[in-house]
């Protein structure tokens, strides 16, 4: 009882300790600093496989799993490469710049293990692992390699086959690198330019093919930055309405088309740029692959675990999954151009909506909100229901709309016939009872023979 009663008083005393110490400008600059995270069970238990790499780890979290060790050995050659190559800089002079910022590389981590403790193996590995990243950055942007024309992963052969699997790996949320790593192991570089944060960035961005302009900012890690360049550009909104958020499921595409919306493709691409005005849906065009499922899970999970990370895709993909909910949208869709599907079937890209926003907490100062709000307004309104049944009915093939025109001219014509064969008959009584009686003459007499 001694022991219980001393170990609760302990518990007591460090519990005060801590209520001291409280410092809320320690607190928030502890949790803004974070970037890279563990996905809880509760969303990895849904797709597990979504969130684990397949042939390459990024960092600590999956390093040293049995099925990504055969990987190892070639960024241990990319590091020779990297450290051969003319002006290049020590080892030392490497592990130097990125000691300067262990601290803040650390950080970046939710939490890391007791083995990365040890100063030395975690520089380590943020030179092996941001070396290999950098030279898969660069043999593909630049189509340029010095390393053997057989070998298995910098070769035009290996760029083939395992390029983009690496590609998938870079966009787990668990197996992200700071850029700021890229950033210090390219400052030494020739070709680089001063403004290393833009070049890297800029890097990144042609690795995954886009388009987008390249932040002038660092961006956190390569899934940050692939989720800024599917938001890039502006859209003028229209002064948002101060309404209550929307508690209706918005319509399919199919039901919206028969209300009488339109889709449209917008031009930029950007998931922000979701419009509707005057009937018109815009959407940007997005392509369906093998990729996009994990592509998706793993940024709606960094937003919801990354607090100024904001919730525009996973607005998009709330909506997305509202307005499909068969192979039929999804063949709607594909035929204005907004869907370009690479799976193959309509009914394989409708089940992927549906299923990537299951157990989703959508924030209710959405910012498609006001376009979910519109639409359902729109769809409200009676007189658009009457022309969109009248547009779908008579105006869908030409041979129908030549049998509305056929029927109103027969029409118009039963309506004349009718007129004009009453109309003898009223318009004289008409007249008669506007004017005076007519004067009746008597016969003249008949003349008598003489």
């Amino acid at each position: 009882m001694a022991t219980a009663g001393k170990t609760t008083s302990n518990w007591v005393v460090d519990i005060q300790k801590k209520v001291e110490a409280v410092d809320l400008n320690t607190e928030e600059k502890q949790w803004s600093r974070q970037a890279i995270y563990q996905v809880p069970s509760c969303i990895k238990d849904l797709n597990n496989k979504a969130y684990k790499p397949q042939v390459v780890s990024f960092g600590p979290y999956h390093n040293g799993e049995p099925q990504l060790l055969p990987m190892e050995e070639h960024k241990q050659r990319a590091l020779v490469h990297f450290l051969k190559r003319p002006n290049n800089k020590s080892l030392e002079h490497y592990l130097g710049e990125l000691a300067s910022v262990e601290e803040q590389l650390r950080t970046t981590y939710q939490t890391l293990d007791k083995r990365w403790n040890d100063k030395d193996v975690f520089l380590q590995l943020m030179m092996v692992d941001g070396c290999f990243m950098l030279e898969i950055l660069r043999v593909a942007t630049e189509q340029s390699s010095d390393y053997a024309k057989t070998d298995p992963i910098f070769s035009n052969h290996g760029m083939l086959y395992t390029l983009p699997y690496i590609k998938r790996d870079m966009l787990m949320l668990e197996n992200q690198l700071p850029l700021l790593v890229l950033e210090k192991l390219n400052s030494s570089n020739p070709r680089s330019t001063t403004d290393n944060p833009t070049q890297v960035n800029k890097l990144v961005l042609q690795f995954f093919g886009s388009k987008a302009q390249a932040p002038t900012t660092l961006g956190l890690h390569s899934l940050d930055l692939y989720r800024q360049s599917m938001l890039s550009g502006q859209v003028p909104r229209s002064s948002p309405q101060k309404e209550e958020p929307s508690s209706e499921i918005i319509r399919s595409a199919m039901e919206l088309n028969e209300a009488g919306i339109r889709f449209k493709k917008n031009k930029s691409g950007s998931l922000k740029e979701i419009t509707f005005h005057n009937g018109v849906l815009s959407l940007p065009v997005i392509v369906v692959d093998d990729a996009t499922e994990y592509m998706f899970l793993n940024i709606m999970a960094f937003e919801r675990l990354h607090v100024d990370a904001g919730n525009e895709v996973t607005a998009y993909v709330f909506f997305m999954d509202n307005i499909i909910d068969s192979a039929k949208d999804v063949s709607l869709l594909h035929s204005k151009g907004i869907i370009q599907n690479a799976l193959g079937s309509d009914k394989a890209v409708a089940k992927l909506f549906n299923s990537l926003s299951k157990d989703v907490v959508l924030d209710p100062e959405s910012s498609l909100d006001d376009v979910h709000n519109r639409v359902n307004k729109y769809c409200r309104k009676s007189w658009n229901m009457w022309r969109a049944n009248l547009i779908h009915t008579y105006f869908r093939s030409p041979w129908a709309f030549l049998s509305l025109v056929a029927a109103i001219f027969l029409i118009v014509l039963t309506v004349a016939q009718t007129f004009y064969s009453i109309y003898p008959y009223y318009k004289p009584r008409e007249d008669s009872s506007s004017s005076s009686p007519p004067t009746i003459f008597a016969p003249p007499p008949a003349l008598s023979p003489q």
